[in-house]
């Protein structure tokens, strides 16, 4: 069974994947280290798993993921790997009684996720899925003017997500469909599909249009959705890997009041949150701009949050039903496009 932990009990990490995201979950914490250690760090590339061990204090390496998750000092396992083995490891480490933090999509397909379900149930563990744009800190206080009622009622949402690749991006495992499960959509529309259910709830209508424009490659480059909920809001969203200034776009307009984020630091541009107030004569509407000039914290509030669930036994959001519910949304759209291809 999973360990409960007492308030004062530090949690014990096990990292599985030590690519870039890995190394971030490495690097993300609470600041506290009552709150959480890394004990374990496991990837297929030994050099790779073994380079990040050096960075932590406490860690052993190993490339032997099923070894790691099973170990009896590890209490939380973050799954970073490939999207191919994100459920199964996942799947596992629930499995035995491990609390698991699984990078989004969570799995290539909905079904893949009933397994970590299954098993999350047998033994009580939670499971977190990482939707880490939630926690940007735009998108933190976005929530709050939304909450607060100022929008009024929700009428519609814009996103826009990309960036252009980078050379030989054609070569890489996302260009491979039994790695990946599909391409920009799975990746970076994923994020944009979840950040709209936040604030629209769930979608009964989806129409949307996948090419592949300018990489060789055999997945979609270009993802451009609309999603209509049963009250007939509607979600306008373009994820796409040709976009050659990287770029985040993230509009929420209610019938008083429209809010827009933009930038998520680095090489997105400064992370910004406008509030535009319809006035009672219309017009110019009244303007308040919050900018977030400083590091990007979302990681670390994930984690801080997942640290609270597991304290409180209290289940994740973003968890798998968010997860599950993306996915549809995602295996609809690639049964029609499949579909319309073979008409």
């Amino acid at each position: 069974m999973p360990h409960r932990g007492r308030k004062q009990d530090m949690i014990r990490a096990a990292i599985v994947g030590c690519g870039l995201i890995g190394a971030k979950r490495a690097k993300t914490p609470p600041k506290s280290s009552a709150d959480i250690q890394i004990v374990a760090v496991c990837d297929v590339d030994e050099s790779r798993a073994q380079a990040l061990a050096r960075q932590l204090p406490a860690a052993d390496a190993s490339t032997d993921w099923r070894t790691t998750v099973g170990r009896s000092d590890v209490d939380l396992v973050f799954v970073a790997t490939v999207h191919d083995m994100l459920a199964p490891i996942a799947a596992e480490a629930a499995g035995a009684g491990k609390h698991v933090l699984i990078e989004k999509p969570g799995a290539r397909s909905k079904a893949e996720l009933a397994p970590v379900r299954e098993a999350a149930r047998r033994t009580g563990a939670l499971v977190r899925v990482g939707f880490n744009h939630r926690y940007h800190r735009a998108f933190r206080k976005a929530r709050e003017v939304f909450e607060s009622g100022v929008l009024g009622e929700m009428m519609f949402i814009r996103g826009r997500y990309g960036h252009g690749g980078r050379p030989g991006y054609d070569k890489e495992w996302r260009a491979v469909r039994e790695k990946s499960g599909g391409g920009e959509l799975v990746d970076q529309g994923m994020h944009l599909i979840d950040l709209a259910r936040w604030f629209l709830g769930d979608f009964s209508e989806v129409k949307a249009f996948t090419g592949t424009y300018f990489w060789d490659m055999p997945v979609e480059d270009n993802a451009f959705l609309l999603l209509r909920t049963p009250r007939g809001q509607v979600a306008s969203l373009h994820a796409t890997w040709t976009e050659w200034k990287n770029l985040f776009s993230f509009e929420i307009s209610g019938r008083n009041a429209k809010l827009e984020i933009s930038g998520l630091g680095g090489s997105y541009g400064t992370e910004r949150l406008a509030l535009y107030r319809m006035l009672p004569e219309m017009g110019p509407p009244e303007t308040t701009i919050w900018e977030y000039p400083m590091a990007d914290d979302s990681w670390q509030q994930e984690v801080a949050e997942f640290v609270t669930d597991i304290r409180l036994n209290r289940q994740p959001s973003p968890g798998l039903a968010e997860a599950e519910a993306a996915l549809d949304i995602v295996e609809t759209i690639y049964r029609e496009s499949l579909r319309d291809h073979h008409q």
